[in-house]
């Protein structure tokens, strides 16, 4: 059978069959062999597959298309696979600024003659958020490319967790949010495509170098200018455990992934095994800006969701729910795979690139009127 063949074999993982020793079911991430090949030959093709890739002292240079490419996650990933010797491209609309050193095509992301013509071996595709996104990448490269690399989000998960730590194993469902709805529809309509090589890889909350994590706008200074001010922070009324993820930490295991023959038809988180508390990285924050401690309003997660329906989603689809990652699948296919940054070490990253650009820091003034909204509605209550 043919490299193809075999994948499309593997991604026949629908609901209700057996095979081999085991039942495969709709709602598990690990996909299973229906008919003729059963789970055991899945598995030991697996194994032989890591064992070469593994034995390999480089990997040969891979022409890799990234859609998207100037964000947090996708600058760090496409960075790693550039030191790593690969040909990188980014596909971008050309309204962000393309990181210095990167080869950038300017074109839709939707543009099968465009997209065609690049010609590249690997896509890892950042900006699919409808099934209608991806129907372009399959009608550009189904047949021509070896990997298609679809980043969803952890949030597909259902929520609240049936078990800790979470596995690629956990249902999918998220009642919650409709981000997360939508990207497990796109991870449905590719599994319905037998035919287009596909992995499913799905980061929780990363950050970057310019990025203070925190419940609203992590993507800004928002954050660290209402800690160096002393303004209150808002809070549910428990503590959960959280997974913070270096974006540099994520990129190895991606670039891991890049090429691997064997994780095709296969989903992936990739996680920090290091969890804290909320309260927690807002303390290791404010030490990190030198602040005093942090002021956090605590309020019931009903009410503050009921009253601020935009916060349901995020917050009851995400970060108000425990997140504890088992990362032992992404460490099996890529063999020496561990996240090496803890918070501790990224926010001061944060903190100095910050103290080094004061011109290019910015609070988002929407995110940060609404801490001050939602404090003061509670305090009235």
């Amino acid at each position: 059978m043919s490299f193809i063949g075999r994948i499309a074999v593997k991604w026949r993982a629908g609901g209700g069959g057996k095979t081999g020793g085991g039942e495969c079911q709709g709602s598990e991430e690990k996909m299973c062999f229906h008919g003729r090949i059963p789970t055991a030959s899945l598995v030991a093709w697996q194994e032989r597959t890591l064992r070469r890739l593994s034995s390999r002292a480089t990997l040969p240079a891979m022409k890799i298309l990234f859609i998207g490419g100037t964000g947090n996650l996708s600058t760090a990933c496409a960075a790693r696979l550039q030191q790593r010797g690969d040909d990188v491209t980014l596909l971008t609309r050309g309204r962000a600024p393309v990181p210095r050193g990167f080869r950038s095509v300017k074109a839709d992301r939707g543009d099968v003659t465009a997209l065609r013509t690049l010609a590249p071996e690997v896509v890892v595709n950042f900006l699919g958020y409808e099934p209608s996104d991806l129907a372009p990448h399959r009608e550009a490269f189904a047949g021509r490319i070896r990997q298609y690399i679809f980043i969803s989000t952890a949030a597909v998960y259902v929520k609240p967790p049936t078990a800790l730590p979470i596995t690629e194993r956990e249902p999918l469902g998220n009642p919650f949010w409709d981000y997360a709805q939508k990207k497990q529809a796109c991870e449905e309509w590719l599994r319905a495509h037998p035919d287009f090589p596909v992995t499913i890889v799905r980061p929780s909350h990363t950050y970057g170098p310019r990025w203070f994590p925190n419940i609203v706008a992590s993507a800004s200074y928002t954050l660290a200018a209402r800690l160096l001010a002393g303004q209150a922070l808002f809070l549910w009324e428990h503590d959960n455990p959280w997974t913070l993820t270096a974006a540099s930490d994520f990129a190895v295991g991606l670039a891991g992934l890049v090429g691997n023959e064997a994780a095709i038809g296969e989903a992936f988180h990739i996680t920090s095994d290091e969890t804290l508390t909320w309260p927690e990285i807002y303390a290791e924050t404010a030490a990190a800006l030198g602040a005093p401690p942090p002021n956090i309003v605590r309020m019931p997660l009903d009410w503050l969701c009921e009253r601020f329906p935009q916060l349901a989603g995020p917050l009851k689809g995400d970060k108000a729910n425990p997140a504890v990652f088992d990362n032992a699948k992404i460490k099996r296919f890529v063999p020496g795979f561990a996240c090496q940054t803890p918070f501790r070490d990224g926010i001061r990253e944060s903190v100095a690139w910050a103290k080094t650009h004061p011109a290019d820091v910015a609070v988002h003034a929407e995110y940060n009127a609404l801490y001050d909204v939602v404090a003061a509605a509670w305090r009235a209550s």
